[in-house]
C-alpha cells in the first residue's frame, strides 16, 4: 500500500475572466460613487452628480475617463482609512458636436470636492493632455477648496493649475463652470480662464467667506450675497454668464464652443448659411433715429445684421453700455463690440472699457475677426471715474485694439466723439476697413460743446448770446461735422447706405480672410493694468 503525502493548498487559480470581473466590479464602484446618502445629499441641494453633468456636456457615449482608480496616499487625521477611487475629481475627454474637448469635474460627494495632491495631479495631467492635443479644456467646479488635512501639498496643487492656466492662455480655450462652492485660492483658476459660467442658488465664488468678512469688517452677508451668480454676473464682472439651472448652463457651454476654434492655430468653425450675404437691411432706417440724442437698442441692429439674427452675448449684465457678442456673418464667426445708446447713452467708462478690452483680446487670441459698431459720445465724466482710473482702464481697450492682428472692421452709425472715437477701433489705430453711415458725426466733441469753447468770447460779448451761440453751433456742425468730413480726409473708407450694412461687412470680411499682420519681435508687451 503506497502512502501519498497531502499537498498544502496553493494560491487560488487566477483566470482572465476573473480579473475582468474584478475590473468590472471596481469600475461599477467608481461610477456609482461613494454612497447613496452622499448622492441624495447632492440632489437635495439642487445639484446634479458629476457623472450627470458630464453626460450633458459631451456627445452621448463619447466621454473617456482618465485615472478612475487614482487614490490619495496621504496619512494622518484619518485620511489613511478613507481612500475612495477618483479622489474627488473625474477627468477625461470626449466630443462636443464631434470635436474633441477635455474636462475635469469635481465630485462634491468625495471630500467635498476638496483638492489634495493626487486630485491636483489628475487635473495637471488632464490640462497637459489638452495642451498637447490642442483642444479646449473645461473645469466643472464644485469643490470646497484645498484639502486642509494634506497641508501645503494641496496648495502646491493649486499652483500647478494656475501655471497651466497661464501657459495655455490664448493657446486653447479654457472655460470654467461654477456649479457649487469655489472659495479661497480655488477662485483664481476660473479668473484666469477665458469664460466663467455660474448657476444661481448653488454656486458661489469668493476669496474670503461670510464668516471671515463678518469677523474682520463686521459686515453680515450671505454666501449668495457675497459671491453668488447674480453678484458676479452683474456687479463684479467675474462671471460672463448666469443660469437658473445646470442643464441650461451646460447647454450654453456647448453653444459657446461652436463659436470657438479648438486652438490658436485654427480658424473658428464656419457654417454653411442660407441667409443671403446681400440681404438688405432696410429696417435699420427705422430702428436707428437720425437724431443723435435719441436712444435706441443696439441689440436690434446686431440682430438685423447677423446671420438669421442669432448672436451669443458675453457679459450681458455687466457694463451694459457696451455689447460684446459672438455671431456669424456669411457663416464666418465674428466678435462684435458695440456701444449701447440705450444705457448711459453708450458712453465708455471704467467697466465697459475693461469688458470690451478683455473680449477683444480673446477674439484676437483665437482668430476671430472684430466688427465694431460705433455710436459713442465720449468717456463718462466724473470724479469717481477719474479717481477710479478711467485713463488706465480706457487704455486697456486702446491697447487691445492696437495689438489685435485679426481682421478689424469699424462702422460709425452716429456719434463718434473725442478719445472714445479713437479708442473704438478708428482708422488711426489700425482698423482695416472704416465705414460710416450718412448719419455719422465724427468730431472732437459735440457741436454744442465745441462752439462754447471755440467761440466763448464772441458769445459772451454778443448782444444776443443765444442767437450767436446757435449760429456758431450750426457753423461748426456744417464745417467740421458733416457726414463726409472724415471720408474726405481718408479716415473713413466709405459712407454706406444702412440698408447695405450686412453685404458691406461680409464683403470686407471675405477680403480680409487671409490677413497677415506680424507684430514686432518682443517677449511680450506691458499692457495697462
Amino acid at each position: 500500500m503506497s502512502i501519498v503525502e497531502e499537498q498544502p493548498p496553493g494560491p487560488p487559480t487566477v483566470t482572465m475572466a476573473g480579473r475582468v470581473a474584478e475590473l468590472a466590479g471596481l469600475r461599477e464602484q467608481v461610477l456609482t460613487g461613494p454612497s447613496r446618502q452622499a448622492t441624495e445629499a447632492q440632489k437635495k441641494k439642487g445639484k446634479l452628480t458629476v457623472r450627470e453633468r458630464l453626460e450633458l456636456l459631451f456627445d452621448k457615449g463619447t466621454f473617456t475617463e482618465t485615472e478612475p482608480f487614482r487614490r490619495h496616499r496621504a496619512t494622518g487625521f484619518g485620511l489613511e482609512a478613507k481612500r475612495p477611487y477618483s479622489d474627488g475629481v473625474v477627468t477625461g475627454w470626449g466630443s462636443v458636436d464631434g470635436r474633441t474637448v477635455f474636462a475635469y469635474a469635481h465630485d462634491f460627494r468625495i471630500f467635498g470636492g476638496a483638492l489634495g495632491e493626487a486630485h491636483a495631479q489628475k487635473i495637471h495631467k488632464l490640462m497637459d493632455l489638452a495642451e498637447k492635443a490642442g483642444a479646449p479644456v473645461i473645469g466643472l467646479c464644485d469643490g470646497a477648496g484645498a484639502r486642509i488635512q494634506e497641508g501645503v501639498t494641496a496648495l502646491a496643487g493649486y499652483g500647478g493649475i494656475f501655471q497651466r492656466n497661464v501657459r495655455n492662455s490664448g493657446v486653447i480655450p479654457q472655460i470654467s463652470v461654477i456649479m457649487g462652492p469655489c472659495a479661497g485660492g480655488a477662485a483664481y483658476s476660473p479668473a484666469l480662464t477665458d469664460f466663467v459660467f455660474m448657476v444661481r442658488g448653488t454656486s458661489q465664488m469668493f476669496i474670503t467667506g461670510p464668516d471671515v468678512v463678518q469677523a474682520v469688517t463686521g459686515e453680515q452677508i450671505t454666501q449668495d450675497g457675497l459671491g453668488g451668480a447674480d453678484v458676479h454676473a452683474a456687479t463684479s464682472g467675474v462671471a460672463h454668464f448666469a443660469y437658473d439651472d445646470e442643464e441650461h448652463c451646460l447647454e450654453d457651454v456647448r453653444h459657446l464652443l461652436s463659436y470657438l476654434p479648438s486652438n490658436n492655430r485654427e480658424l473658428p468653425p464656419s457654417e454653411p448659411v442660407d441667409d443671403p450675404a446681400d440681404r438688405r437691411n432696410a429696417s435699420l432706417l427705422d430702428l436707428v433715429p437720425a437724431d443723435p440724442n435719441r436712444a435706441y437698442d443696439m441689440h436690434a441692429v446686431i440682430e438685423e445684421i447677423v446671420d438669421h439674427g442669432d448672436y451669443f452675448e458675453v457679459h450681458a449684465r455687466w457694463a451694459p453700455n457696451i455689447i460684446c457678442a459672438l455671431a456669424r456673418l456669411g457663416g464666418q464667426v465674428v466678435g462684435i463690440v458695440a456701444n449701447q445708446p440705450q444705457t448711459l447713452a453708450g458712453v465708455l467708462d471704467i467697466e465697459s472699457s475693461e469688458k470690451a478690452a478683455r473680449f477683444v483680446q480673446m477674439c484676437d487670441a483665437f482668430n476671430i475677426p472684430l466688427v465694431s459698431l460705433v455710436d459713442v459720445p465720449g468717456f463718462l465724466p466724473g470724479v469717481d471715474q477719474e479717481h477710479g482710473g478711467v485713463i488706465r482702464h480706457g487704455a486697456k481697450l486702446l491697447y487691445a485694439y492696437c495689438n489685435a492682428t485679426v481682421p478689424r472692421i469699424s462702422l460709425v452709425l452716429r456719434k463718434a466723439y473725442g478719445g472714445a472715437y479713437i479708442v473704438m477701433d478708428s482708422r488711426s489705430i489700425g482698423t482695416d476697413v472704416a465705414l460710416a453711415w450718412p448719419t455719422n458725426e465724427i468730431a472732437v466733441m459735440g457741436a454744442e460743446g465745441a462752439a462754447n469753447v471755440v467761440f466763448r468770447r464772441e458769445i459772451a460779448a454778443s448782444d444776443d448770446p443765444d442767437a450767436t451761440r446757435a449760429a456758431r453751433i450750426e457753423e461748426y456742425r456744417r464745417e467740421l461735422m458733416h457726414p463726409y468730413y472724415a471720408a474726405e480726409r481718408g479716415l473713413v473708407d466709405d459712407v454706406i447706405d444702412p440698408a447695405d450694412t450686412r453685404s458691406a461687412l461680409i464683403g470686407a470680411l471675405a477680403m480680409l480672410r487671409d490677413k497677415h499682420a506680424p507684430l514686432p519681435t518682443r517677449k511680450h508687451g506691458n499692457q495697462p493694468q
